[in-house]
C-alpha cells in the first residue's frame, strides 16, 4: 500500500477541516508534522505546528494552543526568514490583539509580519496582516483608517487571488469590525460578497462561521425565521469546532427568540452560550427584565459590565443597562450609563460622522430617560431622531420600538393624531415580524381600554410580624425565595408581573383559567419550599385601561376589585370573585360556598369563593 508523505496528510487535512471533521484534520496534521519532524524539514514542520495552534485556540484549548506555537517558535528559530516566518509573526499579532487587547504590540507585529510576506511573496499572511491591522486599527479608534483597511484585504478576498482559510478569516474579521462600530451597511455588503463566495466554493461558511455573520445581518434586518434557521445550522457545523463562534451562533438564537417572545427558549439559547463560554449578557438581562425580574436583571447587567473593559464591547451592553435602571427607578445610573455610551460612540466616529446604528442607540438612549423624567418635547426629539437613524439602518424591531416609544411623547404633548400613526406603523411591523407581546403592547397603546383581563394580587400576611420575629438577615433571605417562586409560577403560566407591591406582586393574565393554575402553583410551590410566611391571593376579572409614564401599569375598577379581594383573602388562601369563575371553571374546581365580601371604597359587596388548592 502507498504511504502517505507528509504534504498528501497535510492536504489531506486541510479536506477534513473544510466539511468539519476536526477531530480527524486535527489527526492527521499531527502524523503531519512528525513526518515533516522526521525528514527534518524544520519549516513544514513550524507550518504545521502554527497550523495546529490556530486549531485548538478556536476550540478553547489555551494551553495547548500555546504549546503548539512554541514548538513552532523552537523550529524556525536560526532558518533563514521564509513564509513561515511571517505566518508566525502574524500569529504572535493576532494573538496580542484578540486574546491579550494589547493593540500597540499587534500593529507592530502585524506590520512585521506584512514585511516579510511581501518579502517572500506569501499573498495570504500579507493579507492577513492588513486585515489584522485594519482590526486594530478601529480597536484603537482610528475607525475610518482601519476600515480602509478592511475594505482593501477584503477586495482582495473577492478577487478570488487567496486560499480559502485566508479568505474566509479575511471576511469574519471585515464583517464583525463593521458590526462592532455600528456600520450595518458595511457589514451587510461584505456578508453578502462572503456568501456568494461560500457558494461558489460550494461550502456552508467557515467552516459555518458565515452563518452566524448573515443570521445576525438576517435579524437586524427583519428576516427572523431565516435568521433562527441559519444560526442553528452554523451551530450546528461548528458544534466542538469552534466554540467561540457556536456561542456567538446560539446567542443569536437567543435573540431572536427574546424578541419573538418565546423565553423558555431565549433562555435555553442563552445558558448554552454561556456554556460555551460567551456570556449570555446583555441578552440574559434583558429576557429577566421582560419576565419582571427587576433584580436579577439589573444583576446580571452590572456584572457583566464590571468584567468587560473593551469599549466596543461595553456599546453592546450599555444600553441594556440603561433600559433596566429605567425600569428599576434608578434615573441617576441611567444618566451615568448613557453618558459613557455617548463618549464612546463618539471616540468611534467614521470621519467625523457617528455609523448610523450608534447614533441611533443614543437617542433611543436619551430619549428612554427623557420619557421616565417626564420631558416629552426631549423625548419626543431624540425618539423622532432614533426612529430615522433606525431606518436609514434598515432595522425594522428597532424602528418599532422606537416608534412606541415617540409616540408615548407624543400623546403626552397632546398630538393624539401623531401618536396614533407612530403606533399603527409600530404594531404593524411588529405583528409582521412576530414580535408578539410588542405587538401586543402597540395594540393596547392605540386603544388604551383593555378588553377582558383577569388581574391577581398576592401579599404575605403579618410581614412585619414575620420580619421581627426572623430578623434582618433570614427575612431578606425568605423574601428573596418567596419572590423567585412567586414570580416564576406566574410568568410559567402565562402571566405577566406588572409590578411588586411591598411583599406581594400584582400581575395579569388573558383568561382567569390561567390566573387561577397560577395562584394553585403558587401555594403549592410556597408549601413544597416549607417557607415560614403564608401567602394569600385574590384575583378579579375585567376590563381595565393603560396607566403609567409608558402605559406599563393597569388602572380601573376591576382592579381595584381585585386588590381590595386580595386584601380580603386569608392566610394561605385564593380568594376569587364567583364572576370571574363562570360556569366552565366553577364545574372542574374544588371551591367554597360563595359569601359577599363588603370590599373598601365599593358600595355594593361581591360575591367571592374561595379555591381549594390543597
Amino acid at each position: 500500500m502507498l504511504e502517505l508523505t507528509p504534504r498528501d496528510l497535510e492536504l489531506y487535512a486541510d479536506s477534513a477541516w473544510w466539511t468539519g471533521r476536526l477531530d480527524e484534520a486535527i489527526g492527521l496534521r499531527e502524523r503531519s508534522y512528525t513526518g515533516y519532524n522526521a525528514a527534518g524539514d524544520r519549516l513544514g514542520a513550524a507550518r504545521l505546528a502554527l497550523t495546529l495552534s490556530w486549531d485548538h485556540l478556536a476550540r478553547g484549548a489555551f494551553a495547548v494552543s500555546r504549546g503548539w506555537f512554541a514548538n513552532a517558535e523552537r523550529l524556525l528559530d536560526g532558518l533563514p526568514e521564509s513564509a513561515e516566518h511571517g505566518y508566525l509573526t502574524l500569529s504572535r499579532g493576532i494573538t496580542k490583539l484578540l486574546a491579550e487587547g494589547n493593540v500597540t504590540d499587534a500593529l507592530h507585529e502585524l506590520e512585521r509580519a506584512h514585511a516579510i510576506a511581501v518579502r517572500a511573496g506569501d499573498r495570504d499572511t500579507q493579507v492577513l496582516a492588513l486585515v489584522g491591522t485594519g482590526r486594530a486599527l478601529v480597536q484603537r479608534g482610528d475607525v475610518e483608517e482601519g476600515l480602509a483597511k478592511l475594505d482593501e484585504a477584503s477586495t482582495s478576498a473577492v478577487s478570488g487571488e487567496l486560499r480559502p482559510f485566508a479568505t474566509g478569516l479575511v471576511y469574519c474579521v471585515t464583517i464583525t469590525s463593521c458590526q462592532d462600530v455600528g456600520d450595518f451597511r458595511r457589514a451587510a455588503e461584505w456578508t453578502e460578497a462572503a456568501s456568494r463566495w461560500c457558494e461558489e466554493e460550494d461550502m456552508n461558511g467557515f467552516p459555518g462561521a458565515c452563518r452566524v455573520h448573515r443570521a445576525e445581518i438576517m435579524r437586524l434586518r427583519g428576516d427572523w425565521p431565516q435568521a433562527e434557521k441559519t444560526a442553528l445550522a452554523a451551530c450546528a457545523e461548528l458544534h466542538d469546532f469552534d466554540r467561540f463562534v457556536t456561542a456567538g451562533g446560539y446567542y443569536e438564537v437567543g435573540e431572536i427568540r427574546r424578541r419573538r417572545g418565546d423565553f423558555a427558549a431565549a433562555d435555553e439559547a442563552y445558558r448554552t452560550a454561556n456554556e460555551l463560554g460567551r456570556t449570555p449578557q446583555p441578552g440574559l438581562a434583558l429576557l429577566h427584565l421582560a419576565e419582571g425580574k427587576v433584580e436579577s436583571a439589573h444583576a446580571g447587567v452590572a456584572r457583566a459590565l464590571a468584567e468587560i473593559h473593551e469599549p466596543l464591547e461595553r456599546v453592546r451592553v450599555l444600553p441594556a443597562r440603561i433600559e433596566i435602571a429605567i425600569a428599576a427607578g434608578d434615573l441617576e445610573a441611567a444618566q451615568v450609563a448613557a453618558t459613557e455610551l455617548e463618549q464612546i460612540v463618539d471616540s468611534y466616529k467614521i470621519g467625523d460622522q457617528r455609523a448610523p446604528a450608534f447614533d441611533a442607540t443614543v437617542h433611543s438612549a436619551r430619549g428612554q430617560i427623557a420619557l421616565a423624567e417626564r420631558d416629552w418635547d426631549a423625548a419626543a426629539g431624540s425618539l423622532r431622531r432614533a426612529r430615522d437613524e433606525w431606518l436609514r439602518v434598515g432595522a425594522p424591531y428597532e424602528t418599532a420600538q422606537a416608534r412606541t416609544a415617540l409616540a408615548i411623547a407624543f400623546r403626552q404633548q397632546g398630538d393624539e393624531h401623531g401618536a396614533t400613526g407612530e403606533l399603527q406603523a409600530a404594531q404593524a411591523a411588529f405583528q409582521r415580524l412576530g414580535a408578539s407581546l410588542d405587538s401586543e403592547r402597540a395594540e393596547e397603546l392605540l386603544g388604551k381600554v383593555e378588553g377582558q383581563r383577569t388581574f391577581l394580587f398576592t401579599d404575605i400576611v403579618d410581614s412585619t410580624k414575620l420580619l421581627e420575629s426572623l430578623g434582618d438577615d433570614e427575612w431578606r433571605k425568605l423574601l428573596a425565595q418567596h419572590d423567585e417562586l412567586v414570580r416564576d409560577n406566574i410568568v410559567r403560566n402565562g402571566g405577566q408581573v406588572i409590578k411588586q407591591t411591598g411583599d406581594g406582586f400584582f400581575a395579569r393574565f388573558d383568561d382567569a383559567g390561567a390566573a387561577i393554575d397560577a395562584a394553585i402553583a403558587v401555594q403549592r410551590a410556597l408549601r413544597s419550599a416549607e417557607l415560614a410566611s403564608q401567602v394569600r391571593i385574590g384575583a378579579h376579572a375585567g376590563g381595565a385601561f393603560k396607566t403609567g409614564t409608558n402605559y406599563s401599569d393597569y388602572g380601573g375598577q376591576s382592579v381595584h376589585v381585585a386588590a381590595r379581594i386580595g386584601a380580603a383573602a386569608g392566610a394561605g388562601e385564593i380568594l376569587v370573585s364567583r364572576e370571574t369563575l363562570g360556569a366552565g371553571l366553577a364545574d372542574v374546581l374544588s371551591l367554597s360556598e360563595p359569601r359577599a365580601e363588603s370590599l373598601k371604597g365599593f358600595e355594593r359587596p361581591v360575591e367571592v369563593v374561595s379555591v381549594d388548592w390543597r
